[in-house]
């Protein structure tokens, strides 16, 4: 039996992240974020290791983190899998 959450909330980095993207893939990532709600942990997910209720999961080549808390979701990032940081010192 799969938990569910009541509330999703977006911190703000991962709302800028998301408002940075053209709207089909901020369409398409809005609704796979809604529907965590009713299976927070869904196949594919990956529990990032070493740190209690924190997941992954990808759509197309970005890559969502969240957290889960009791009844609420919390997503932190909204990222491209693919980029590279370049900055020095990094």
């Amino acid at each position: 039996m799969h938990r569910t959450v009541s509330t999703i909330f977006v911190a703000p980095p991962a709302e800028q992240q998301l408002e940075a993207l053209g709207k089909p893939l901020r369409t398409l990532l809005a609704k796979r974020l809604l529907a965590l709600r009713s299976i927070p942990n869904p196949t594919g997910a990956t529990k990032v290791e070493g740190l209690e209720h924190l997941y992954r999961i990808r759509e197309d080549s970005y890559r969502v983190i969240y957290v889960i808390r009791g009844q609420e979701l919390l997503v932190l990032s909204i990222k491209c899998s693919t980029q590279r940081d370049h900055r020095i010192g990094s």
